[in-house]
Parts: structure tokens; C-alpha cells; sequence
């Protein structure tokens, strides 16, 4: 029998579908472990299955598909180490199957549409990613997999995306500006009239002001870098590779940015980066590119959008630590009064 975690440390990871959170997640558990995280799927508190949402005319980003009041509840119940009976989203037959038990991790992670949407949920996150994917490379992304992979024609794939839009920019999109960071991925400024969108533009925001998060900077905090690290200690083929680092504003919220436009030619020379970033949150020299390279196969691993996934990823493990740390302190402290 597995005992009731002391502290549960809970994670919003939110983004359209097929902007990287699966990726993402992936990167999360080299870090904790699976045996230290449950992650729950928010497509697992639609209340209306697919025929249901078609009959009335709703796409399951739409708030009134889904159940917001079980999900605080259940959300809730993790958080205070409590088990639940959550239901479940088939998406293979659209239909929701018959619940299942779930026992809380010491990090629970919530990942889909509308984790930062309702804001009771909202206050219970100790730490939130916006997975931010621009329309231009969401939409070459899609193409590019709906059909090679599965037979898509380009006008079936517009006009699914076309269909979402409406209710994305409603709903999904605004939960953005609640993220303690935001990842946002763009087409390249490098390539004058870029089609191909194989090379990117990648900006981590990170909100300024969070307790216990320091943002990572460039050089020299709060100034604004703009630095070309192409050379010989890294290996850049065209169009090479351009960083930025600054203070902004963004959604009224004072804002560090880092910013890398151009992909890596060899992922260990990551390291040079590395160097030049403080606050990074790593335990020691090069863990960051470490992370990297464990797995070079995965989607963004080139470009700056795996390098801010494991900058992020590092930044959750120091929240966890640092609460867990501050619980057990507190424990301490009681035992001994």
C-alpha cells in the first residue's frame, strides 16, 4: 500500500492539441520519475461524448462540453492526497468509459485545454506552462502529419483547424496570460518569406514577481542582449542562430524574456549556451544540455523549443523542491515544539 504523500505539488500544462504537450510531459518524467508523478488528462472531464457535442453544435474546447465543478472537486481531492474515482475520455471510440481510481503522486499534473480556464482550479496550480504554438506553424505542423500520416487532404485540414478557431480563441488561447511561463513557438525572422517552417523562433516568457521563481537570463539581468553565439565553439549552418534576451511586457504582467531564432546543428555544443544562462535552476555544470541530449530524438530537440521545455522542466523540479522542502521544515519545527 503506498502512503498518503505529505505535500502534493500540482502543475497546469496547457496548450491546443498537437502543440507539444505530450513531448513536454515526456521531458517532465526524466525529470521526476513515473513513480513520483501522476499526470490526469483534463479530456477526461468532458461531460458531453462526440455525438453528444455534435448534436449540439460545440467542439470539446467549448466550457460547455466539459465539467468544471468535478474537476475543481477531483483537483482539489489530489491536492489534499486524497484518492478519486476519475472518469474517462475514450478517444478512440469518443465515447466516456466508466471511471477509474486514482491515487495521487507527490507531483500531480494536469495537462490539456483548460487547466488555468476556471479560476478555483486555477488558484490550486503551484506552477504553470502555456504550450504557445503560432497559427502559421500549427497549421504547416498539421499539414505536414494529417497527411503524410493520415491521408488528409490540405482543404480537410484547414477547414478542421478553421473549425476550432472561434472557440481556441475564446477559450484557450486567454488562459496564456495566467502561465508562470509561456513557451511560443514562431516562424523564423532568419529566412526572408519562410514556407517550410523548419526553422524556428522560440521565446520563453516568464512572468516576473512568482514566488520562489527566478527566471533564467542571459549575461546580465534585466538588460537587453541580443547575441549571435555562431563560431567556433558553436556550429551553426544556415541561416545560424540568434538569441535574445530582455525585460517586456505582456497581458499587463512584467515579463523576462529569452528568445532562441535558428536550430542547433550539434546538441552537445548546447553547453556553450548553457554556460552563458544563469538562473537556470540546474543541480550541476551542463545538466541542462544533459537533459537535451538524452533524447535527441524528440520533436524540438534542435531548436529553442527543447531547450525551454528542460529550462521549464528544471524550474518545476526547484518549486517542488522548494515546497516540499518548506512542508518538511514546518513538520520539523513541530515535531520539536
Amino acid at each position: 500500500m503506498t502512503s498518503k504523500p505529505d505535500r502534493v505539488v500540482l502543475i497546469g500544462v496547457a496548450g491546443d492539441s498537437g502543440c507539444g504537450k505530450s513531448t513536454f510531459l515526456r521531458r517532465l518524467t526524466d525529470l521526476f520519475g513515473e513513480e513520483t508523478m501522476t499526470v490526469i488528462c483534463l479530456d477526461d472531464y468532458h461531460s458531453l461524448d462526440r455525438k453528444q457535442r455534435k448534436v449540439a453544435g460545440v467542439t470539446a474546447l467549448n466550457p460547455k462540453a466539459n465539467n468544471f465543478d468535478l474537476m475543481y472537486e477531483q483537483v482539489k481531492a489530489l491536492k489534499n492526497g486524497e484518492e478519486i474515482m476519475k472518469p474517462i475520455y475514450n478517444h478512440e471510440t469518443g465515447m466516456i468509459d466508466p471511471p477509474e481510481l486514482i491515487k495521487p503522486s507527490p507531483i500531480v499534473v494536469i495537462e490539456g485545454l483548460h487547466p488555468m480556464y476556471d479560476e478555483r482550479v486555477r488558484e490550486l496550480l503551484d506552477f504553470s506552462v502555456y504550450l504557445d504554438i503560432d497559427d502559421e506553424v500549427k497549421i504547416a505542423w498539421k499539414i505536414q502529419r494529417d497527411m503524410a500520416e493520415r491521408g488528409h487532404s490540405y482543404e480537410d485540414v484547414l477547414a478542421a483547424i478553421n473549425s476550432r478557431r472561434p472557440d481556441f480563441n475564446a477559450y484557450i488561447d486567454p488562459q496564456k496570460q495566467y502561465a508562470d511561463a509561456v513557451i511560443q513557438v514562431l516562424p523564423t525572422n532568419l529566412i526572408p518569406n519562410d514556407t517550410e517552417r523548419k526553422v524556428l523562433r522560440v521565446r520563453l516568457i516568464q512572468k516576473d514577481g512568482v514566488e520562489g521563481f527566478e527566471p533564467a537570463y542571459l549575461f546580465d539581468e534585466g538588460s537587453t542582449i541580443d547575441w549571435i553565439p555562431c563560431g567556433r565553439k558553436l556550429t551553426c549552418s544556415y541561416p545560424g542562430i540568434k538569441m535574445h534576451y530582455g525585460p517586456d511586457n505582456y497581458y499587463n504582467n512584467s515579463v523576462s524574456v529569452l528568445e532562441v531564432d535558428g536550430q542547433f546543428d550539434r546538441l552537445e555544443e548546447v553547453i556553450y549556451i548553457e554556460s552563458h544562462l544563469s538562473n537556470t535552476s540546474t543541480k550541476f555544470y551542463g545538466e541542462l544540455t544533459e537533459l537535451l541530449l538524452k533524447h535527441k530524438e524528440y520533436p524540438g530537440s534542435a531548436n529553442g523549443t527543447g531547450l525551454f521545455q528542460v529550462l521549464v522542466g528544471l524550474k518545476m523540479r526547484a518549486t517542488y523542491e522548494r515546497l516540499v522542502g518548506s512542508e518538511a521544515k514546518m513538520a520539523a519545527k513541530a515535531v520539536s515544539n
